[in-house]
């Protein structure tokens, strides 16, 4: 390894300031490092002159990311849409790469190169595409699930395509059809390997692993499964990827699924960059100035061909034709995995560099055009279609709340925020929320709950979300100079509009007046504020009395209630995780083994799930009748302990 540590510091620098630049301007940190790494190559600044130097740690983050793709890949949900991910997206797939692989053809490539430029044309970025739909709030939409089935087939046909290419550079030595019979004998006994060791060793090393309540120890013991399970399918003449993608896959339906893909994130984005920016530094400068006008052609016929393709598959399957278009607009573009796809078949010579450079340099382009096309594409599709079907309808994540007034305001959606809107919902109150979470946005909004993404401390938000209609504003999150910052800007808006804040101790009271709170509430002081309450009717003293005394302790910002003795020991945090309880909403799909039967004959009871509410039709069912069957499309909102939900989703989609 001949990278000085100067070189590696002023690459890191490059690397910060592009990720930096890139964000500012809503584009996708993908997109940076391989801009990073055209400025740090060898035909500009010349930072590293051997990207090879790099390229074994660049390829331990393929290894992370496969690992994280199989931890994501969630076989009940694969059933539940097994037409539309077997059908849809499957068909998706083998069209596009048989169009692209016969245009390329054409163009004089071979038989191998053209397979692989049709199989990286084919697939789209999944984590744009799912990323900007996350942030719109439109994930969990009935929409959604024809992108979400195309994305899930492509990120499935990754592991085979990726296992192709090395065998399509041996074929040239030995028999491609060997070679292929060859890589599923090889292939079969690993993943048997593999799916013993996944079902009978692995739940016991992580048991063991957990007990020990080592954070680093996990860590370790994750990366470790995962380079062992990769070093295992290289052993057999396989690839890297197979082998973290099996072992992702086995331990996706485990309970450490989550805390897993916790650990490895941070190790798999880092790597990742690393990767990106050894492959930009692949790119042919001059080649791409001197091509510049083929690849700006070549953007153009693959977006708009790919678009059609998108359109002509999902009208064979007769789907809506707004829905469709919009999501072949969605998923016209190529993927972060047509890079991994395009610097294989360079490294295996399939590819020249000056091919791979071109085609990198039309899928940067398309990439860079995705969030602009995802938040148009409704728009766009129905101008392409003159005859709109009366039954469509916004998605749950694009309604327009430009109509309220009178609302309250609710900044943040978590667990304030939601016992508030509750009691106002019993009130009959109207009510908005904005909040920055977008797991929490998209569960909200597939309950049928009132709720926007959004930064909060933007002007154009909070206008966006009526607060010049509002009647008042409620602050429910405990950062205190975010808090500040928010009131500042609400008050610039609206000087006369009540902000009521919420804040866990009372150590900023003043601050959070002075800038402009009309109420400021103290969770804990508040909470024994009550606990007085309690004692003080227990111990006899008239109500009245003590709702005047605490009418007084609030206006006078709990002046008894400052001051305290120091003791030698201080508060204790408990971790109560295992004993929450959260919400979740389950959209039935076509095919869900719930569809058909009635909410009695599902028994939820039985396995401790409690039904919060049912929406048919984005209209919200307050007292579903038990005797009528669910419906396809129906959203069934439950509550109970994580691991309760995750088998009753599973129950209700599948029947197991």
């Amino acid at each position: 390894m001949h990278v000085s540590f100067a070189s590696i510091m002023i690459l890191m620098t490059v690397a910060v300031f592009t990720v930096w630049l890139f964000k500012r301007v809503n584009l996708p940190p993908i997109l940076a490092y391989l801009f990073c790494g055209v400025v740090a190559g060898p035909h500009m600044l010349a930072i590293i002159d051997n990207p090879e130097e790099m390229h074994f740690f660049a390829e331990l983050g393929i290894v992370f990311l496969l690992f994280s793709l199989g931890l994501e890949f969630s076989l009940p949900k694969v059933l539940a849409m097994r037409h539309l991910v077997f059908g849809i997206g499957l068909a998706q797939m083998v069209i596009t790469t048989l169009v692209f692989m016969v245009i390329a053809s054409l163009l004089g490539f071979d038989a191998k190169a053209a397979l692989i430029i049709g199989g990286m044309i084919a697939l789209s970025s999944t984590a744009i595409v799912i990323k900007q739909m996350s942030e719109k709030g439109t994930l969990n939409t009935t929409r959604a699930q024809m992108v979400v089935s195309i994305l899930l087939f492509q990120d499935l046909a990754v592991v085979p395509l990726l296992i192709l290419v090395p065998l399509l550079a041996e074929s040239a030595h030995s028999s491609l059809w060997l070679a292929i019979v060859m890589a599923l004998l090889k292939g079969t006994l690993v993943v048997g390997i593999l799916l013993a060791i996944g079902k009978w060793l692995l739940p016991r090393i992580f048991n063991e692993v957990a007990r020990t309540r080592t954070d680093e120890l996990f860590v370790l013991t994750t990366i470790l499964v995962a380079l062992l399970a990769a070093g295992l399918t290289y052993s057999f003449g396989l690839s890297l990827a197979l082998g973290a993608f099996l072992a992702g896959m086995m331990l996706s339906e485990s309970q450490y699924r989550h805390q897993l893909e916790a650990d490895i994130r941070p190790f798999r984005d880092i790597l990742m960059g690393l990767f990106f920016i050894t492959v930009g530094m692949r790119f042919e400068m001059q080649t791409l100035l001197n091509q510049f006008h083929w690849i700006l052609l070549g953007l153009v016929v693959i977006m708009v061909l790919k678009l059609c393709l998108i359109r002509a598959v999902t009208w064979l399957f007769k789907s809506n034709s707004i829905d469709s278009w919009a999501t072949g607009l969605k998923l016209c573009q190529m993927g972060e995995f047509s890079f991994v796809l395009a610097a294989l078949a360079v490294n295996h010579n399939l590819l020249t560099a000056e091919q791979g450079s071109m085609l990198l340099a039309i899928g940067v382009l398309s990439m860079a055009l995705t969030p602009w096309l995802i938040d148009n594409s409704l728009g766009i599709a129905k101008r392409l279609v003159t005859e709109q079907s009366p039954a469509v309808t916004a998605d749950i994540g694009e309604l327009d709340h430009s109509g309220m007034h009178d609302h309250v305001l609710i900044l943040g959606f978590g667990r304030v925020g939601q016992s508030v809107s509750r009691l106002l919902t019993i009130e009959a109150i109207p009510y908005l929320v904005v909040d920055a979470d977008p797991v929490r946005v998209n569960e909200s909004r597939s309950a049928g709950h009132p709720v926007v993404f959004g930064d909060v401390s933007q002007k154009s938000i909070l206008k966006a979300a009526g607060i010049e209609s509002a009647k008042l504003v409620l602050l429910t999150f405990d950062e205190h100079q975010k808090a500040l910052s928010v009131i500042r800007t609400i008050t610039e808006i609206r000087p006369n509009l009540p902000v009521v804040v919420r804040t866990r101790k009372d150590y900023h009271l003043q601050e959070l007046y002075a800038a402009g709170a009309s109420q400021v509430v103290p969770e804990i002081l508040e909470g024994s504020l009550m606990l007085v309450s309690q004692v003080l009717h227990l111990s006899g003293i008239p109500m009245s009395r003590i709702l005047k005394r605490v009418r007084s302790e609030r206006k006078e910002h709990y002046r008894h209630m400052h001051g305290f003795f120091p003791g030698e020991t201080t508060e204790v945090s408990y971790n109560t995780a295992d004993k929450l309880e959260f919400m979740h909403a389950i959209i039935l799909t076509r095919n869900a083994y719930a569809v058909g039967k009635t909410i009695n004959e599902l028994d939820l009871l039985r396995r401790r799930i409690t039904l919060q509410g049912l929406r048919r039709n984005n209209v919200e069912i307050a007292d579903p009748d038990l005797h009528e069957p669910l419906q396809a499309n129906d959203v069934i909102i439950i509550s109970g302990k994580p691991r309760r939900v995750e088998r009753a989703e599973l129950y209700l989609l599948e029947g197991h």
